[in-house]
């Protein structure tokens, strides 16, 4: 099993010093090499849910189990290392160093875990069509290779669980079809289980494992 949730909960304090109750969840499983999209609406809970199952975010009570390691019980500064080692992270937006090329930018990604290849960065930019632009800076690179960047680092440290946040909502069509298969085919090759958040049908219906978030999170039931 790649990524099990349990009896899972996290609230946020509310400027008027009520609560805020996010995410609820009892069980959720994604088994080893499953593809999955998960479907809600704006606001609710899809982020704080991938930034709690990668440990960027602390969970306020429950487990978050990815890879056999429950890594809602590790110490912050071990699930950052557990994250750059094991956990492939595609933001909708991008997060890409803009003082740095696209290949420093891949390596940073990789020097987290402590095995920077320059070699694999090259592969993975060739393989997402920046062959000829790896020494370009994100400034100097569209939208749609920026992101083609950011997905090429998510890969770079050949991890078990990829989660990616409306990967294709800030590029242009033409774009929004390569980073998928890109992303689907790569995770497939690796078996990678890959747990991405979307409010599109047409990219959750390209999807055998579709879920609505609101199905299995319940944040207002206080059970």
């Amino acid at each position: 099993m790649s990524l099990e949730l349990r009896n899972l909960r996290k609230s946020y304090r509310e400027p008027g010093g009520g609560t805020l109750p996010v995410l609820h969840i009892d069980a959720f499983d994604l088994p080893q090499g499953e593809q999955m999209a998960l479907v809600g609406h704006s606001g609710g809970g899809k982020t704080t849910l991938l930034n709690v199952i990668s440990g960027i975010t602390s969970a306020d009570s429950g487990q978050v189990i990815v890879d056999g390691v429950e890594i809602s019980g590790l110490v912050e500064p071990a699930r950052d290392r557990f994250r750059a080692e094991r956990i492939g992270i595609v933001f909708q937006t991008f997060h890409l160093l803009p003082a740095f090329t696209a290949l420093e930018n891949v390596l940073l990604g990789m020097a987290f875990a402590g095995r920077p290849d320059g070699a694999f960065a090259r592969q993975l930019l060739d393989r997402v069509g920046l062959g000829q632009r790896m020494h370009h800076r994100p400034a100097q690179l569209s939208v749609g290779e920026q992101q083609r960047v950011a997905v090429a680092r998510a890969l770079a440290n050949r991890p078990r669980l990829m989660l990616a946040d409306e990967p294709t909502a800030s590029v242009d069509l033409a774009n929004q079809q390569m980073i998928l298969d890109l992303l689907r085919q790569a995770c497939q090759e690796h078996q990678v289980s890959l747990l991405l958040v979307t409010h599109s049908s047409e990219v959750s219906s390209q999807f055998e494992r579709v879920e609505q978030l609101s199905q299995f999170n319940r944040p207002g039931d206080r059970s």
